[in-house]
C-alpha cells in the first residue's frame, strides 16, 4: 500500500489540542507533496453550494481540486473544479465516481450545505504522518448565522443524551480513534477508499458508516481531531429535523443487524427502550395505577436527564431559548428515532437507496 508520508522531524508540525481555554490550537504545516481532492455531492445549484466554494477557496491550505457532482450540468467560475453531472444517483455512488476521477492521493468529502473552517485541511493532513491512519473525521458545527429553528435542530445533537456522540458536531475532547464518522467532514486516504472499494452505495444514509468499517476492517485506523472542522447547516423544521433522524434511525436499526461491529452499540439501543418504556407506563396508567410507582421513578430519572441535556447544550450555545426547545426536540427526537431504529433492526428484511443505480 502507497501511504502519504510527512517527515517526522519538521519542526512546524505541531500538537493538535483543544487549549484550556477552548481555543483550537492552529498548525502551518502544509506539505507541498499532498495534493487533495474536495469532493462535493448534490442534487441542483443552491445558496449553500456558493457559500461552500467561498470558503473553501479561503482555506490556508491550497494544493487543492474540487470535484462537484451535481444531477444535471452547472456552470461556475472558480479555478480548479471540475463538474460531472451524474443524473439522479445516490450522494454515495456520486462520491465513488468522483474518486474516480479525483487527481489527489487525499480524499476530502464534504456536503453542499456544509463548509469549511479556514485550518480545515492544513490542520488535518498532519494526522496522515502516522502510516497506519487511513482516514481523519472532525466535527460539523452548526454555523452561526443558521436560523433558530435550525440552531434549535443542531442543539439537539450536543448533548450525549440527544445525538450520543456530541464530539461529531462541536469540538470537544482529544484526538482518539474512532470506528464510524459521517461523510459531511471525512478525509481518506485515496489508495485506502480504492482498497475498499469506496462507499457502498446500496445504502443512503448510511453509507459512510460502511465504508468506516471497511477501513476498520482493513487494519486502517480512523482518528476523531477535534480541530479538523466544518460547519454544517441544519434542518430548518420540526418536521425536517424528524425526517432524518427517522432515516438515520431506520439505517441504523438495520445496520445493527447486519454491520455489528460498529453499529451494535447499547447508546443507538436506548430510543426504542424509551418506547417501549413509555407504552408500559401508559397501559399501566389505564389498567393498574397502582403499579405505577416504579414507572414514575424511571420517568423521573429521564427527566432528570432532559435537564441535564439543557444545562449541556446552554453550556455550549449560551441561549436559554434555544436549549430549552432543543430538549423539546430531544424527546421527540428520541420517540421517532426509537420507532424506525425497531423497524429497521426487527422487521426490515433489506435496505437500498432508491437513488442507487
Amino acid at each position: 500500500m502507497n501511504t502519504v508520508k510527512y517527515n517526522n522531524n519538521d519542526n512546524n508540525i505541531r500538537d493538535h489540542i483543544i487549549n484550556n481555554n477552548g481555543n483550537i490550537s492552529e498548525s502551518k504545516y502544509c506539505p507541498p507533496a499532498i495534493f487533495v481532492s474536495i469532493i462535493i455531492p448534490l442534487q441542483d445549484m443552491n445558496d449553500y453550494l456558493l457559500e461552500t466554494l467561498d470558503y473553501i477557496f479561503k482555506m490556508d491550505f491550497k494544493n487543492f481540486e474540487v470535484i462537484i457532482l451535481p444531477d444535471s450540468k452547472l456552470k461556475l467560475n472558480y479555478p480548479n473544479t471540475t463538474i460531472i453531472a451524474t443524473g439522479k444517483i445516490s450522494p454515495a455512488k456520486k462520491r465513488d465516481i468522483g474518486a474516480k476521477y479525483s487527481k489527489g492521493n487525499i480524499l476530502a468529502f464534504i456536503d453542499d450545505d456544509a463548509y469549511p473552517d479556514k485550518m480545515w485541511l492544513t490542520n488535518a493532513l498532519p494526522y496522515f504522518n502516522d502510516e497506519n491512519v487511513g482516514a481523519i473525521g472532525g466535527p460539523a458545527i452548526t454555523p452561526k448565522n443558521d436560523g433558530f429553528w435550525q440552531k434549535v435542530s443542531g442543539g439537539v445533537f450536543l448533548s450525549k443524551l440527544g445525538g450520543g456522540n456530541p464530539a461529531r458536531y462541536y469540538p470537544i475532547g482529544s484526538i482518539k480513534e474512532v470506528d464510524d464518522w459521517p461523510s459531511v467532514n471525512l478525509l481518506i486516504k485515496k489508495d485506502v477508499f480504492n482498497k475498499v472499494k469506496g462507499f457502498n452505495s446500496e445504502y443512503w444514509p448510511g453509507e459512510d458508516t460502511k465504508l468506516c468499517l471497511d477501513v476498520i476492517n482493513e487494519g486502517e485506523k480512523i482518528i476523531y481531531a477535534p480541530n479538523v472542522i466544518v460547519y454544517h447547516h441544519r434542518r430548518s423544521g420540526l418536521l425536517k429535523h424528524l425526517r432524518q433522524v427517522g432515516n438515520y434511525g431506520l439505517h441504523r436499526g438495520y445496520f445493527a443487524k447486519k454491520y455489528p461491529k460498529n453499529s451494535f452499540k447499547l447508546y443507538y439501543f436506548f430510543p426504542t427502550f424509551l418506547v417501549f418504556y413509555f407504552i408500559l407506563f401508559l397501559m399501566f396508567a389505564i389498567t393498574d395505577k397502582n403499579s405505577l410507582l416504579p414507572f414514575s421513578v424511571g420517568l423521573l430519572i429521564y427527566i432528570l436527564a432532559l435537564c441535564c441535556a439543557f444545562f449541556d447544550i446552554n453550556k455550549k450555545v449560551k441561549n436559554f431559548k434555544i436549549s430549552l426547545f432543543s430538549v423539546y426536540y430531544i424527546f421527540l427526537t428520541h420517540i421517532w428515532y426509537g420507532i424506525r431504529f425497531f423497524y429497521g433492526f426487527f422487521i426490515l428484511k433489506d435496505l437500498k437507496s432508491k437513488l442507487s443505480r
